[in-house]
């Protein structure tokens, strides 16, 4: 990211702090395919589009509805990202940073990454949420490549926690709450937008993957890098190429998504109240 970014990033958070002048929220969810739902189980004091946020822009993809929600759930404040910007969508870094650079500014502490991915893990089935362990940056970039700006963390950042043991086990601890059963696993992350081939699943299986997605790495390396607590949950909405009987599709991701939905949002409000 170059200078021009940050200044954009500022101006973004800029119109946030107008937009959202008291807002005391400490957790952030980031949504995926199909999670955007978690917002109707809460009190949403405000929301604004996507497209009002300078560099951020409207989303790009079918269930992602574009929002930034100021939601409660009793005395607990959350912000949610009602969707997210994707790399393959071919606008650069700044729409996927942007909603981290918020966090960062409002002062939230923990983010929850969530996803649809392909499951890659043979004991995966279909509707099956995997807590992630650990990923693999498959997407051949990283939002960290270019001058080093110091609100962005240290130049060289560690990623040998950026998945910690304690939003695992929170994670775990509200699956439990939630009566979830939750598997565990690294999350392969490739640039998108078309879905992998069978010998490509084939390799990165042999490589440790359990699931597959185009998203997640860049939000996590960011996080994690200026500091906040990152922890992130896929929903295996199919199983890779060649481990699926049939063509992957959006459809069913989203069709997934709606079946496994209860769980979902069960989930992410036990998350909340953690």
């Amino acid at each position: 990211m170059n200078a021009q970014d940050l200044l954009l990033q500022h101006k973004a958070y800029d119109t946030f702090k107008n937009r959202f002048p008291k807002l005391d929220a400490t957790r952030a969810i980031i949504c995926g395919s199909g999670w955007s739902g978690i917002t109707e189980e809460l009190e949403t004091l405000i929301s604004v589009p996507f497209s009002e946020i300078p560099g951020l822009g409207k989303a790009g993809v079918v269930g992602h509805s574009g929002e930034i929600a100021w939601c409660k759930d009793g005395d607990t404040s959350v912000l949610i990202f009602k969707g997210r910007r994707h790399f393959y969508e071919g606008e650069g870094w700044n729409p996927i940073a942007i909603p981290i650079f918020l966090c960062k500014q409002c002062g939230v502490q923990e983010l929850l990454l969530t996803n649809s991915a392909g499951a890659v893990n043979p004991d995966f089935k279909v509707g099956d949420l995997m807590v992630i362990t650990d990923h693999f940056n498959a997407m051949g970039d990283n939002p960290l490549v270019g001058p080093h700006h110091e609100i962005w963390g240290p130049r060289f950042p560690d990623l040998s926690q950026t998945y910690g043991t304690v939003g695992q086990e929170k994670l775990n601890a509200a699956g439990k709450k939630a009566g979830v059963d939750l598997q565990s696993g690294v999350y392969f992350a490739t640039r998108g937008p078309v879905y992998e081939t069978p010998v490509e699943v084939q390799s990165w299986k042999k490589l440790g993957a359990d699931a597959v997605g185009m998203s997640t790495v860049p939000e996590a390396i960011l996080a994690h890098a200026v500091g906040i607590q990152v922890s992130g949950v896929s929903c295996m909405t199919n199983s890779a190429a060649g481990i699926s009987p049939h063509p992957l599709s959006h459809q069913e991701v989203t069709e997934t998504t709606a079946k496994t939905m209860p769980n979902m949002r069960a989930l992410l409000k036990e998350w909340i109240r953690g």
